[in-house]
């Protein structure tokens, strides 16, 4: 287990009533993050395995049709992960000093063994959060919370008439909605909660964000900016609907200021950081050219069929149908996936894009005041 791992599990219990001591605990990591990344710019050989997150795909299948996602159609339709490979992947991380567990899918609120599941992560001390669509989640909340579930993100993809149209089915967001206001009502001191909220064009529209704004205002729950994908395996790329142009970059950089204009009103409300708001159009705009090291060798991804992989996109390391996740853990070819992931030998996506800004010396600095700078920014290739 890393140092990294014994301190934040003996701090655990004071930052979870302390939200002050964990905002100052992310800015350490951050820092650290940093001076690793600049050592590795002499010395590539820092980077090394550090897995810090897991994040379990329990399922493939989705009840809605989301434009811009392939889950449970092209992408490992029908798989899910068996109860007894859950178990043995969190005991295993357990044992590497893994902090954090991801439950996501396709939608897992569908997969019949998720209390149980929940219930074994919450013995084993681990921190986790769900990700889900919400529609059922009012229907299903009370034994995952009853079970340890204390966080929840949910995909927000828009609100009203342009979010049905996303997911493709019809009065979804009014489920969405209700899911939610059921969860501040009947859980506000229990489960914390947040957006993951899109941006792809059908959201970046002033009048569609504001009303996005809204929402997050009413209910209380914060905001953190996704970016619509252009490398992830399950995600259509060619959709010139949801994906950017270089026309769009002017738009982008409004949004971009009004987004600080929302962080500096209500911090609380917006997750991002202010050097990754202004790294926003960049990102979008110059796409795989953006030159930001990666940070995802802190990151376990397994797939609802088992693959184990260092990330979402690539490097993978095996299956746990045919081993232990212990066993792909710290080898080298894990090893080696950790440097390639941090040299950006690999499709170069956006995840983790405001982390990565953190990390990278010359990107915080050029994006701590002012506009994205455009084409000469130092995520250029």
């Amino acid at each position: 287990m890393s140092f990294h791992s014994t301190l934040r599990n003996a701090l655990r219990p004071y930052y979870q009533r302390n939200p002050s001591l964990k905002r100052m605990l992310k800015a350490a990591d951050a820092n650290a993050d940093l001076l690793k990344h600049s050592l590795a710019r002499i010395s590539p050989s820092v980077i090394s395995p550090d897995p810090r997150y897991l994040y379990l795909t329990l399922t493939a299948d989705c009840n809605l049709r989301c434009k811009g996602c392939n889950y449970g159609r092209d992408f490992m339709p029908g798989h899910e992960l068996e109860l007894e490979l859950v178990k043995s992947a969190v005991d295993d991380a357990k044992a590497a000093g893994i902090e954090r567990v991801r439950l996501y899918g396709g939608e897992p609120l569908i997969h019949r063994d998720l209390p149980e599941i929940v219930a074994h992560i919450a013995d084993r001390g681990l921190d986790m959060w769900m990700t889900t669509n919400a529609v059922l989640l009012k229907a299903r909340a009370a034994p995952l919370v009853e079970a340890g579930l204390r966080h929840i993100s949910v995909g927000f993809y828009g609100t009203g008439d342009g979010y049905n149209a996303y997911v493709q089915r019809p009065s979804r967001f009014q489920k969405v909605e209700e899911s939610i206001a059921y969860m501040r009502e009947t859980y506000a001191e229990t489960v914390s909660m947040h957006l993951d909220w899109l941006l792809m064009r059908p959201t970046a529209t002033p009048e569609a964000f504001e009303a996005t704004w809204a929402f997050a205002r009413r209910y209380e729950i914060p905001l953190y900016i996704n970016l619509v994908h252009y490398s992830l395996p399950y995600f259509v790329k060619e959709s010139q609907e949801l994906q950017f142009s270089p026309q769009d970059r002017p738009a982008l950089e409004r949004l971009s200021e009004r987004l600080l204009e929302c962080k500096a009103e209500r911090p609380d409300l917006v997750v991002n950081s202010e050097p990754g708001i202004r790294s926003i159009p960049d990102w979008l705009i110059k796409g795989p050219e953006m030159r930001v090291p990666c940070t995802e060798y802190q990151l376990i991804w397994v797939g609802p069929d088992g693959t184990v992989q260092m990330c979402y996109v690539t490097f993978e390391l095996g299956n746990l149908h045919q081993d232990r996740l212990s066993e792909l853990l710290f080898t080298e070819a894990h090893r080696k996936a950790a440097r390639d992931a941090h040299a950006l030998n690999c499709p170069n996506c956006h995840c983790s894009y405001d982390k990565r800004v953190l990390a990278h010396g010359p990107s915080r600095r050029a994006y701590r005041g002012g506009p994205a700078l455009g084409p000469h920014s130092p995520g250029s290739a």
